[in-house]
Order: structure tokens, then sequence, then C-alpha cells
């Protein structure tokens, strides 16, 4: 991320400009636009090859009126408090607006995953979660897999978790593989989830979805299913994916004019999202230089991967054809772009609605942890669609009665849902 962007202060003029349409107290704003609580870590960790290094871990607990604290665990490269205080406070709100009983939470370490090895890795999950695991628990904190960490990862932490603990505790995260109290279908859920806010988004509009062209930003988790789902949900078509290639430290852009194939890409995609160029190239794959997703000539635009990429100075590059903007990244354009968009009638879906599949069935994990009682795939996928379905909704007619910004009528939903149970509670 650019020293530009700082995420946090985004996160806020975001808070700001609704709280000022909501007309809330002083004493609210006050308490919202900071976490409630915040701790930084110094992770020792003694490598492969016995050299004993350091790395800063963070976890961030922004607001818990309506339940627990969650949100996803980063191993991520300049990891920064600010970015995971913004991460946490759109956990809050993205949480409320699914109206979860979750309140927000983020976590993450700063370190490039890509150069540990799986045994380093999990001496410096397990080390962290000794550092800060009497702030974590089903009813306090509960993490889950994101940027840099996954299922296993998870597993590990629950594994060290409950030996401090003394008792076997499933549901002190959630992401976890199948088979070790993960539920089905969480893989795909956020990319799930997306879809069907782009399902719902097209009825309001009018458009038929078969045949509307898209490109995705990213080829991680969330965007892989977003376009396996889009082309077998909708029957669009993606026209471009991008990822960021490690090896030459940049971004590229994956383009076929009549459509990628994502089951293909994702066999010649790494761990970390990294698309194989020479095999994309010898299957008739344009490579195109980062921003290229962003000005094709498309009906919808997804980014869905880091925080502050659609920015002031390349908002102009959105091809007048885009008709709606599915926010699958969190936070994914800046203030000055977001301007832009409004002015343009882009119709918008914001982060913290649109991503909020994975949070959702991560709740439906935490649900059957406690339950010990694990549903099928398919009850699992129909009532995320009915959640996500009713989530997009409330949005769609605060914004239709308040004559507002989809993203604004998104935060007039959340922090009024907040709000209540922090007076109901006594707190304000």
């Amino acid at each position: 991320m650019s020293d530009e962007i700082n995420p946090f202060e985004l996160a806020q003029k975001q808070f700001d400009q609704v709280a000022d349409m909501l007309d809330l107290e002083d004493d609210v704003r006050a308490y919202l636009r900071w976490p409630k609580k915040e701790f930084h870590v110094r992770i020792p960790v003694r490598m492969d090859n016995g050299e004993l290094k350091i790395f800063d871990g963070y976890r961030v607990q922004h607001n818990d009126a309506l339940g627990p604290n969650k949100g996803g665990l980063r191993f991520y490269e300049g990891e920064t408090f600010d970015t995971v205080r913004a991460l946490s406070t759109w956990m809050t709100w993205k949480c409320a607006v699914a109206n979860l009983p979750l309140g927000g939470g983020k976590g993450g370490v700063d370190v490039d995953p890509t150069t540990l090895s799986i045994h380093e890795k999990e001496r410096l999950l397990r080390e962290y979660v000794r550092l800060l695991w009497k702030n974590f628990g089903p009813r306090t904190d509960v993490p889950a897999p994101d940027m840099g960490t996954n299922a296993q990862m998870m597993c590990w932490f629950m594994d060290e978790y409950s030996q401090l603990a003394g008792q076997y505790t499933p549901g002190v995260v959630t992401g976890k593989p199948v088979g070790a109290g993960g539920s089905l279908g969480r893989n795909q859920a956020t990319g799930f989830g997306v879809v069907i806010c782009i399902r719902e988004a097209m009825k309001e509009l009018g458009y038929d979805s078969k045949g509307m062209t898209a490109s995705i930003q990213g080829f991680g988790n969330v965007a892989q299913f977003t376009a396996t789902n889009y082309i077998r949900m909708l029957g669009g078509v993606v026209k471009a994916v991008s990822c960021w290639d490690r090896n030459d430290k940049k971004s590229y852009t994956f383009f076929k004019e009549d459509g990628i194939d994502p089951h293909f890409l994702i066999n010649i995609t790494d761990q970390y999202g990294m698309i194989n160029k020479e095999k994309a190239n010898e299957a008739g794959y344009q490579v195109l230089d980062a921003d290229a997703w962003l000005s094709l000539d498309v009906d919808v635009l997804i980014p869905a991967a880091l925080e502050g990429q659609i920015r002031a100075d390349n908002v102009d590059r959105i091809s007048p054809q885009v008709k709606i903007l599915a926010e699958a990244a969190n936070g994914p354009s800046m203030i000055e772009a977001d301007t832009v968009i409004k002015q343009r009638g882009i119709f918008l879906i914001p982060d913290f609605l649109c991503n909020s599949g994975g949070v959702t069935c991560s709740y439906f994990e935490s649900v059957q942890n406690d339950a010990n009682f694990y549903w099928s795939e398919k009850e699992v996928l129909t009532k995320l669609d009915e959640k996500m379905s009713v989530a997009f909704h409330s949005v769609y007619d605060m914004a239709e009665a308040r004559k507002v910004y989809m993203r604004d009528a998104a935060y007039m939903v959340a922090i009024q849902r907040v709000v209540t149970a922090m007076k109901l509670r006594g707190w304000v």
C-alpha cells in the first residue's frame, strides 16, 4: 500500500460523513471513531536456520456492542496498526449490516508469508496465540483466515488456544478445515456472497445478468469464487482478473475478450494467488499492465484485492460502460474516487455489504460449533443466500427511502444498529 493512503483515516472519514447525516451525538461519535481495545506484541520466532527473528503482531477490537469481536488474522508484509484499526472498524459495520450478533475485530503480523517455511509459519502463529490468548475466546474475540493465512493455520490457532485454556474450544476461530470444526461452504462464502449482491442489484436495476461482462482485480480466494459463481450463477462473462507477481514485484491483468476460464487459471495459480504468466500466455491470455482491469469496457467492476486501489489518480480510467461497482475487497475506493463514482451514477455495492458473505458463514460455523451439529453445504449456501439477500435489500431500501448513495445507506443501517445496542446496554 502506498504511503499516501492511510486506511484508518479513510474509515474515519466515511464514518464522519454518515455521522453528520444521522446527526449522531458527540459522545457516540467519539466512542465509535476509535477502537475500544488495541494490542501490539513482539513475537520471537526461532527460524529453521537457528536465527531468532522478532515480528510485530497486532490485534484490534473495535466494538463489541452487538456481540463478540470478529475478524480475520493477516500475515502481510507492511502490516501496520492503522491498517488493522481500519479493518476492525469495517468489521464492526460489516457484521452490523449483515445483522449478525457480532462486533468488529482484526489482527495482523508484519511478515511476508511467502518467505516462511510451513514450520516457521506454525511457530509464528502459535507464539502469537501464546502472547494474546487471554484476549481471544468464542464469547470474546474470534479470528478467521485472511491474507496470508489459511484453514490449516486456524487449526493450529485453535489447537494452541485449546491447550492453553485446558479444554477443546473449536469456536475460538472460524475458517477451520472441515473435519476439525469447520463449516462446509466456507471457502467460497465471500465470493458467493459478492455474486448474490450483484444478482440482487441487477434485479433492482432491471438488467438481464446473462452475458453481462465483468473485470475483477485480484485472484485470491475471494476473486476466484467470485469469478466462478459469476459465470455459473448469473451466466455472465468475466473478461479479466489480475494478480500480484512476487517475482517481478508488480501486478498484471490477465485478459481474454471472449471470457476467461477461471478453473484453468486456478490450476496455474499458486497458493498466494499468483498466476503463471507463461502458461496463461500459451493459452491465449493477454498479459496487460496492473491497472488494465480498471479501464476495460465491461458492465461490472469487482475490486477484490487490497485497500485504496481506486483513487483520484485512476478513477477516470473507469469505462463509461460500467454500470455496477461491487467492492469485494475492504476499502478499495478512496474518498476522492468515491465522489466521482457517485457523480457518474455507477451503482455501488459497498465493501462491508458486498463481502460480508465470509463473516456470515463464519457466524454459521460458530453456531455449528456451539451446537456440535453440522449442516450440509446446500443448507449453508441456502442460508447464506437468504441472509445476503436480506442484507442487500435493507441497504437498498434505505438508499431509496433517504435518497442517498449506497455506501452512505449501508453505514446508516450498520451504525444505527450498533448505536441502538450501545444505548440499550447503557454505554452512551
